[in-house]
Parts: structure tokens; sequence; C-alpha cells
């Protein structure tokens, strides 16, 4: 008889079902959180937003994420072990969203860097009063779309130390490294920001900055455009489809409640977006009363330059701006390193178990190769163009391809989706009936199809940024072609790890799906 635990004997579990949701908070709860939510909530209806956000939670972030736990728990394996379990074939599809994993681990280091700077910079206000220029021109040095060699030694060396922490982390391994970290800095970012949130509501103008946020333009909802944001911003926030969360949830014990374990993950993250929502934009309702102006006429309401830069000038007018800055910037730097952390781990736990590798060597392979591109690439003079650049393709093309791929393979070709199903209700309390399979096999497609036409459309024929031409061939589709490659030549090399004959997912449970398994 095949041993349910051949090839998993020895394998990493959270140490507590509290570990597993923190550290799925951790991977969820990013930068975007921080600096997207809030501008794509104002740019897509205000406070109507919240309807087309909260369907997109329901019908394509929720049910898909999961489509990940049930994966990576029931297989119990990372990315492209687990593929390669459903179907021998599949074993590609994990690989290019390991290449995803790594690809935007590289670039999101660089960002924890610059908060890492910004940190120190909090407590003598050193960006000075053109926040800006300071940014762009002072501490990045930023030069023209290019392949440059020029190192910017402030972004160098905070980068260096963001590498060997995450070295240390990985070698720790998920209950000493991972669950650890989590279990201290979740919690820790929850305090720290919600600090801050109530100090932002609490300066003059912060209600013109709420009212500018929530007030509804209910005329909104009738634009396709704004559905396909509050998809895509669910979809980025949650960390899904792209093997974060088939990894975590491979760690699991075998008996663990698991949907409602992402219900927790599910909500806190939408919950901390909605708090930063009201951080932010009651600071933006402050600057703007401090500027005699209106909300709509401040600049930089998203992305980097919101952190970087709106902030900055935000942070200088505040009382107290130097421990509010730092806990600003500190709060960037816990909410990004423990993102990173979880995009890391698939991809060294990957090698892992393709090669055979011990945990060390892994993660030194993973953390050394990894580094040496990120500072080569990213702490140079054109670091920022190239950043986003990459994250632009790998994001919006390589993520929301890999998602439509995992999931029609799931559900129309492997036809594991009710298997999957009964996975999940075999092992938790809140239990999913057929509906589950038509969001993940026709409404979640059909929108991320939607998505990723439209941004195809919207590169080619205008472009990126105005970036040139060969620079978008370089970085952003060669990005997308390395990562197809890539995810075929991995194939290639025999297991040398877990890939064990004898491998039976557990609970056994009838292949006919019309009987459900008995609990």
């Amino acid at each position: 008889m095949a041993n349910p635990d051949a090839g998993t004997a020895n394998r990493e579990t959270w140490t507590r079902n509290s570990g597993f949701i923190l550290a799925a908070i951790g991977s969820a709860v990013g930068l975007g959180n921080i600096w997207r939510f809030p501008g794509v909530a104002y740019e897509s209806g205000g406070g109507a937003f919240i309807v087309p956000y909260l369907c997109a939670l329901l019908t394509a972030g929720i049910p898909i994420l999961f489509l990940d736990y049930a994966i990576g728990h029931r297989y119990r394996a990372v990315a492209p072990l687990a593929f390669r379990r459903i179907r021998r074939h599949a074993e590609a599809i994990g690989w290019f969203q390991t290449g995803l994993l790594f690809v935007i681990g590289v670039y999101y280091a660089a960002v924890i860097a610059w908060a890492m700077s910004y940190f120190v910079y909090s407590f003598d206000l050193r960006w000075g009063e053109d926040t800006q220029t300071f940014f762009l021109s002072d501490y990045l040095q930023v030069g023209d779309p290019e392949i440059s060699t020029t190192v910017v030694g402030n972004v160098a060396l905070p980068l260096v130390i963001v590498w060997l922490a995450i070295l240390a982390v990985l070698c720790l391994g998920v209950a000493r490294g991972v669950e650890k970290i989590n279990m201290v800095f979740i919690p820790l970012l929850f305090v720290g920001f919600a600090g801050l949130v109530v100090r932002a509501v609490t300066l003059p103008g912060a209600a013109d900055g709420l009212n500018a946020l929530f007030s509804p333009d209910w005329s909104a909802l009738s634009d396709l455009d704004v559905w396909i944001a509050a998809y895509s911003q669910i979809f980025f926030s949650l960390s899904i489809a792209f093997g974060i969360m088939i990894a975590y949830s491979s760690f699991q014990r075998r008996k663990a409640n698991m949907t409602s374990s992402g219900l927790v993950v599910a909500f806190a993250n939408s919950s901390f977006e909605i708090l930063a929502g009201i951080g932010v934009f009651g600071a933006l309702g402050f600057l703007a009363y401090q500027q005699q102006t209106a909300i709509s006429d401040l600049e930089g309401l998203t992305g980097p330059i919101l952190s970087f830069v709106t902030f900055p000038a935000v942070i200088s007018e505040m009382p107290g701006a130097s421990f509010w800055g730092a806990l600003f910037f500190g709060s960037l730097v816990v909410a990004g390193f423990t993102s990173l952390i979880s995009l890391l781990i698939g991809v060294s736990s990957s090698l892992q178990e393709k090669f055979g590798l011990s945990r060390v060597v892994a993660a030194v392979i993973t953390a050394g190769v990894s580094g040496v591109i990120s500072i080569g690439l990213f702490s140079t003079t054109s670091g920022l163009i190239a950043l986003d650049t990459v994250d632009q393709f790998a994001n919006n093309i390589g993520v929301v391809s890999s998602a439509i791929i995992m999931t029609v393979f799931t559900v129309w070709l492997a036809r594991d989706a009710d298997l999957l199903r009964r996975h999940l209700n075999a092992v938790s309390t809140f239990q999913l009936g057929r509906w589950w399979i038509a969001l993940i096999g026709v409404v979640g497609p059909v929108f991320l199809t939607v998505m990723l036409v439209q941004k195809i459309i919207s590169i080619i024929n205008d472009g990126y940024e105005g970036y040139p031409q060969w620079y978008l061939g370089v970085f952003g589709w060669g990005t997308i072609a390395l990562l197809v490659v890539g995810a075929v030549a991995l194939t290639l090399p025999s297991w040398r790890g877990r890939d064990y004959p004898g491998f039976q997912p557990w609970p056994p449970l009838d292949t006919k799906p019309e009987k459900e398994a008995v609990r």
C-alpha cells in the first residue's frame, strides 16, 4: 500500500496554526496595501469603489486563495512538485510561478532598502523641503533608461543588509525563521501603523482627506475599468496565484482548518488596506490644508512617489515629525520584509525539493543569486526605471497569466477542482459548495483575461511611461520570455529530491466527484 507520508516525513511544518495565519497575512500585507489601494480607490469612485472591491474579494480573491491552499495542502509541496503531482507534465506551471517569485523578490528588496534609508533619514528630516528632487536626484540619482553600471552607494549598502537578513531567515527555515519573524513583526506592524493612522486622522484638514476618499461616485460603477481595477487590487494584494500560498499551505499540518484560516487572512488583508486608506488620505488632507490647496490638486497619490515624495512632505509638516517619519518608514520596512520572505521561501523550497539540497545550501543559492542580481541592477542610476518596468510586466502580465493558466488547468484540463474542493471540506469547518468551482473556473479567468488583454493592448499601442521600445523589450518582454524559457528548462533535470513514487495525498478521497468526503 502506498505510504501517504512518503516524501513528507521530514518536511517542515508550522508549529501552530497562528504561525501559518500570521505568515500568510505577512505575505499579503505588503507595500501595495499602503501605496496602491488608497490611490486606486480614490481614482475609482471613492466610497463607491467598496462595492466592486468586495465583489472582487468574494468572487475571485478568496476563491483563488482557497485554490492555492488546496493545491499546497493536498500535495504537500511547493508549486513545481505540487503541479507535478497533479499531472506530471504540469511541472512547468509551478516553475513559471517560482520564476515570478524570484523576479519580484529581486526588485522588491530594493524598495525595502529605500525604506530603510528613509527610516534613518527621518531622524533629521534629511529630505528637506523639495522631497521629489531629494528622492529622484540626490538619493536614487536617476538617470536615463539604460543599462547602467554606476552604483549608488546609499542604495547598495541597505540592499546588502536586506539580503543578509533574508539569508539568515531562509537558513533558519519555516518554524524557526519565517514563523518567528512573522509572529513578532505582524502584530508590531498593525500596532505601529494603527498609531500612525490615529495621528493622521487627528491632524487639521484630515476630514477633508477622508471625504475625498470615501465620498461615493456611484456613476463609477458603470465603468468597466473600475471593476477591473477592483479585481486587480484584490488579486495583487492577496499574494495569490504565483506560488506563495501554495508554499505556505504545504507547510501546514495535515489536520488544519484551511478555509477558515483563509477567511482570516483575506479579511485581515482587506482591513489593513482600508486602514491604510484612512491613514494616507487623512495625511493628504493635512498636506492640502497646509498648502492651501485641494486634494485633487495634489500629485503623487500612488506608488513609490506617494511613499518617498508625498509622505515625506506630509511628515515634515507634522508635530513630532521625526517620530512619525520613523514609524511610517519602519512600517514600510516590516511590511516589505515579511512579503519578501514569502517570495523567496518558495524559491528556496523549490530548489530543495527538485535537487535534493539541504535547507542551508538552497538558502545560500537563493539569497546569493538574487542578491547579486538585485544589487547589480537595482542599486544603479537606472535602478528605479528598471524596477518600474520589470514590476509592470511581471505583475500585470506574468502574474495574471499565471492565474489564468492555473485556474484553467485545474478546472478544465486536469478536472481536479471538485477533488480539491472536497479536500478542503474534509479538513475545514467552512464548507465549499460547487459555486466555488464556478468562481475559479469561470468568473476569475474571465475577469483576469480581460485585464490581461487590456494591458497588453495598452502597452503595444501606447508603450509604457515613455520608455524606449528597446528598453521595454529587454526589461519588459525580456522578463516574460525569460520566465517561460526558465520554466521549461527547469523541468528537464531529473528529480533528486521529494518526488517519491509512493506519495499519496491525504485524506484519501473517492475519485468520483458526486461523493462527498466523510469528515
